[in-house]
């Protein structure tokens, strides 16, 4: 994967959260997303604080409020889910908007909502501030088992190659004067699909033969090598702390 490989996530820029090694912020926003989720559903309060906290890092990378809440949509089948639970779910009995509805099943979709959002957006900005090869090597540097490190670089590799190779496909059908307006057109949509895997097949044979014959033998070289100092753990932990010190009194209180 080359250096300038970077994902539709990312948002080029230069910030201090830019700036950070990979593996302090994979780290930072894995150690927050632990403890909201540890965080008891009945203070509400914290989770505001969690979003006031988001919201400061997401100033510190000078990422659009626009770009960042664009891509939280991504969570709309979760929001969904939540919103039947107190239709579904047993238990005493409330009314609000004139609907009768459960109060565990509000407390559950309060729950869901408010930490899955805070989960997408913490992962949302660690994927704009961070490049996808960078992402990788954080992963290795926090020695994740070098297998899945490799699985995730090519399926990331691949899905790309594949996507191309579908819309180059789709370019020829259209060329031909194909339009996939009904069921009758589903035989040459599922003959394409059984020509993509075989290309994608053969291609993987065919890489997969020259990293062999260039000495691969199940394992990556490290080219670069991502170092950080304490100062930047410590700038990385400042997210993860201070939504600790919410948590601890989100019990206490």
């Amino acid at each position: 994967m080359g250096a300038g490989h970077a994902h539709k996530l990312y948002r080029h820029g230069h910030s201090p959260v830019h700036d950070l090694p990979p593996h302090c912020k994979i780290a930072a926003a894995f150690c927050f997303v632990v403890v909201v989720v540890s965080t008891p559903r009945e203070s509400v309060w914290a989770f505001g604080l969690y979003a006031v906290l988001l919201g400061a890092v997401t100033a510190f990378a000078r990422i659009p409020a626009g770009f960042l809440l664009k891509r939280l949509l991504i969570e709309v089948p979760f929001v969904a889910f939540a919103l039947l639970m107190p239709f579904v779910v047993p238990g005493e009995q409330t009314h609000v908007l004139g609907l009768s509805v459960s109060v565990p099943g509000l407390w559950g979709a309060w729950n869901v909502l408010a930490k899955g959002t805070l989960g997408v957006a913490a992962s949302v900005l660690l994927a704009s501030t961070t490049e996808l090869r960078s992402l990788l090597l954080g992963l290795q540097r926090l020695k994740l088992p070098p297998l899945l490190v490799q699985i995730a670089s090519f399926m990331i590799r691949y899905g790309d190659v594949i996507t191309d190779e579908m819309r180059r496909m789709s370019i020829a059908r259209r060329s031909r004067g194909f339009e996939a307006r009904g069921v009758r057109q589903w035989g040459v949509l599922a003959k394409s699909a059984g020509a993509l895997f075989i290309r994608s097949y053969e291609r993987g044979e065919r890489v997969h033969l020259a990293m062999v014959s260039r000495g691969y033998a199940g394992s990556m070289p490290v080219i670069d090598e991502v170092t950080a100092s304490r100062t930047q753990w410590a700038h990385a932990a400042v997210l993860p702390v201070l939504a600790l010190a919410i948590c601890l009194l989100g019990w206490t209180l």
